[in-house]
């Protein structure tokens, strides 16, 4: 591993209320700054500066910079990210459709400091009436809806970008995430889950919903592109608050016969001993060390770059993606008992059904 990766590991350690497992060597704070950006944790990184028992040669023309970007990408953007899911969730109750939030803003609510996990877009979820409910958005709020991609709806409210599941996956993608999709539209029938937020009821996936999803989402990227740290908080967080409520024996099973359990025990192990969270939260930390540190390595320091993937000439991107899934095969026998071909020709028709996909 780089020593900017141990480093950056470190300092989140610390940043999350851990305490350091190594002495901080020496830092090249710019590079350190954009590896904690491209991993999601400046602000949780900056945290950890703030606990740092070292000198650690952190210019203050860096350091408030850092702060002044904190503050407004961070903690203000996590104000209107708020707003905007309160004024969303009033619009949808005033029209009769209830409106589940996952990943993002559901996962911040178990982080120690909600603001300090940066917020994207807004997911959504409407209990299979995604359909009516962009309707009532296309209708009253004239606002345009995205209809190419696979599984979910795009918008824009405000200033974030929304995207209305009417599938929890990808079902084109592969078979296993289509077999998948069967279990996820169960658990999404429970609605007793919420919180008020601006005086409206916001609703939250079950604890089991929530945990095979946040993992199923993490194991298909790491595979297809790849993940990074904050992914990895979001789920290690949710077990310490939320683990006492998962039925684990029933998602290790599933985990199990989907091809996921070895990278499920390399994603706990990764929680417990680079970033300090207690193994007895976590019901199965077995793994490969070789292994461990291939996918440790491959989440600091990834071998594919994924803005080539956006290149305009698409040509190049096809070849690129084309590249990259070679490359990642070692990959997809982690996250799946799906044979390589079955996925490549899965992923080939699903591009022919929504071409802007590719």
């Amino acid at each position: 591993m780089i020593d900017q990766g141990e480093n950056l590991l470190t300092l989140t350690r610390l940043g999350i209320g851990h305490p350091a497992n190594r002495i901080i060597q020496s830092i090249d704070w710019l590079a350190l700054k954009d590896l904690a950006d491209q991993q999601g944790l400046s602000a949780i990184v900056l945290d950890g500066i703030d606990k740092l028992q070292q000198d650690c040669n952190l210019s203050l023309d860096i350091k408030y910079q850092w702060i002044g970007e904190v503050l407004q990408e961070y903690e203000a953007r996590y104000q209107g990210y708020e707003k905007t899911i309160g004024e969303m969730s009033g619009f949808y109750n005033a029209h009769g459709f209830k409106m589940m939030i996952i990943k993002g803003y559901a996962c911040s609510l178990d982080w120690p400091k909600p603001e300090h996990r940066p917020c994207g877009d807004i997911d959504i979820w409407q209990f299979g009436k995604q359909k009516e409910a962009d309707s009532s958005v296309s209708k009253e709020k004239e606002i345009e809806i995205d209809n190419s991609h696979h599984h979910h709806t795009v918008f824009n409210w405000g200033e974030f970008t929304v995207e209305n599941h009417y599938d929890f996956v990808n079902v084109y993608a592969n078979r296993t995430n289509a077999q998948l999709e069967v279990i996820f539209k169960e658990l999404g029938k429970d609605d007793s889950n919420f919180i008020e937020l601006y005086g409206e009821k916001v609703y939250l996936p079950s604890p089991n919903l929530h945990a095979l999803f946040l993992l199923r989402h993490a194991i298909i990227e790491f595979a297809a592109s790849g993940i990074n740290l904050r992914q990895l908080l979001d789920w290690a967080f949710f077990v310490e608050k939320h683990g006492s409520d998962v039925d684990w024996c029933w998602l290790e099973n599933v985990l199990d016969k989907y091809g996921m359990k070895e990278l499920y025990g390399i994603f706990n192990a990764i929680c417990v001993v680079e970033l300090g969270f207690r193994s007895n939260i976590f019901n199965y930390v077995q793994f490969n060390p070789i292994t461990k540190e291939c996918v440790l390595n491959e989440i600091l320091c990834p071998k594919y770059d994924k803005a080539q993937a956006h290149d305009t000439v698409v040509v190049s991107r096809i070849f690129f993606k084309f590249r990259r899934w070679k490359g990642n095969a070692w990959k997809r026998k982690l996250c799946s008992n799906d044979s390589s071909w079955s996925t490549f020709w899965s992923g080939l028709w699903g591009h022919v059904l929504k071409p802007a996909s590719i």
